[in-house]
């Protein structure tokens, strides 16, 4: 198994996978933040057989069911309380907005414990902590209080 890097100027980053069985894929990061998945012939690497559109909270869920974060495999046996990946996406009225707009913890019981943004990861953001579209909120509740969270966080 492969990877490789590639510098995409103007457009962002990909990252070609090839398999130990020669499949091809890339995953295409531009700077805007949408992400392409491709498909790729190993006779061709040039040319895409199938390219496939991924929103930020489509890429987050797949990388998540690949790879499954640290923070999923925390035991709850017998624990009412779920974490989850809360995408901040541009529907949402808190791009921009501190982290305390949004009355998480008194409305809904579930508290933001981690915000992940693209480049980087912020453990235990304050209330002064400036959300910003594209960021992926963590969250810890019930799996009411975090489900309310993330309509709350969607806009809804």
């Amino acid at each position: 198994m492969s990877t490789r890097r590639t510098a995409l100027p103007g457009v962002g980053t990909r990252y070609d996978l090839t398999t130990r069985g020669g499949q091809r894929l890339s995953v295409v990061v531009h700077q805007d933040g949408r992400r392409f998945l491709g498909f790729y012939s190993a006779d061709d690497p040039d040319a895409c057989q199938e390219s496939v559109p991924l929103e930020p909270d489509e890429a987050t869920e797949l990388a998540r069911l690949v790879a499954p974060s640290p923070l999923d495999a925390v035991p709850t046996d017998g624990l009412d309380l779920v974490t989850g990946h809360l995408p901040l996406d541009a529907r949402s009225p808190y791009g921009g907005r501190p982290l305390g707009d949004t009355r998480a913890r008194t409305r809904t019981g579930a508290s933001i414990v981690a915000v992940l943004r693209r480049t980087s990861a912020h453990p235990a953001p304050g209330p002064d902590f400036r959300l910003a579209i594209g960021d992926t909120l963590i969250a810890v509740g019930t799996r009411e209080g975090v489900d309310t969270l993330a309509a709350i966080i969607a806009g809804g």
